[in-house]
């Protein structure tokens, strides 16, 4: 741990009288000294199935160790990587701050735990934040390896990343002006509501009937929570569902997180030249 991190008062998430938002300016004093800069332009968080697809971006010039950095641990699933990378968008000039993994509600260290690479995205300059994740489907037309764009979501931890009487609007959290830019890259993309669920168990058939009676499209156990948390911070969203495996009650066989890294592993070249090709024109 660096003497940045070492001089703050308090870098325990855990702890209620921690300030969370210190905490991420600690994290983005650490980052800036391991890089050299001062601001990254857009951060991107890869979930189940797109690890491989960070490489397309462009050239990782400085890779960080996730334990080096205030308020982030090792990655907890398989499938994810346990460092962050600051990687150069083509030859645009821009950098990007690409997060192999990310903490789960499930985990068990709170929400602000959860949000806490958004918050470090924000605090280092970047204005917009792609979210992606692996999930199952309830559309029968979408097979595993469907990319999905999130329209909207459906918040069902009982939880939110915001404290106080901080009334954030999240009429379009999604933002609709980088949806029809990743639709400029691939004409194809359809889009549906997202429904996160705590986890880490798989829902039920009759959850994903509830779900989808509610109106949304795609399950899974993450993004909603650090989305909120995004537009808390004045950032623009664009979230990316991989349907990696039908869900539970339309799937024909029992689910397995084997089959969402096989999904991951055979849609890795399209995922991630759809990411490089958005992220470029960001």
């Amino acid at each position: 741990m660096t003497d940045i991190a070492a001089a703050s008062p308090s870098l325990d998430l855990a702890d209620p009288a921690t300030d969370p938002f210190a905490v991420a300016d600690a994290a983005a004093a650490v980052i800036r000294e391991r890089t050299g800069l001062e601001t990254h332009d857009v951060a991107l968080v890869l979930g189940s199935g797109w690890g491989q697809t960070g490489d397309l971006i462009g050239e990782t010039l400085t890779e960080i160790d996730n334990t080096d950095v205030p308020g982030f641990g090792r990655a907890a699933v398989a499938g994810h990587s346990g460092t962050m990378r600051s990687v150069a968008i083509g030859d645009t000039g821009r950098r990007a701050l690409v997060f192999g993994t990310r903490t789960h509600f499930y985990e068990g260290k709170g929400v602000r735990a959860v949000v806490h690479n958004v918050r470090t995205a924000a605090a280092l300059g970047c204005r917009t934040i792609v979210l992606t994740n692996g999930c199952g489907g309830l559309r029968e037309e979408w097979p595993p390896g469907t990319p999905v764009l999130i329209r909207d979501h459906i918040n069902l931890t009982a939880h939110s990343p915001i404290e106080g009487a901080n009334f954030v609007d999240l009429t379009d959290v999604y933002t609709p002006r980088l949806r029809d830019l990743a639709r400029e890259v691939d004409a194809g993309l359809d889009e549906g509501v997202y429904v996160q669920f705590r986890g880490p168990h798989y829902e039920t058939p009759a959850e994903v009937q509830m779900a989808k009676v509610i109106g949304g499209d795609l399950v899974g156990m993450s993004t909603s929570l650090e989305a909120i948390a995004a537009r808390q911070s004045g950032m623009d969203v664009l979230g990316i569902s991989l349907v990696t495996n039908p869900a539970a009650g339309i799937s024909k066989t029992p689910l397995n997180h084997e089959e969402v890294l096989e999904a991951g592993r055979n849609a890795a070249q399209r995922c991630g030249k759809l990411l490089a090709a958005v992220v470029a024109k960001i």
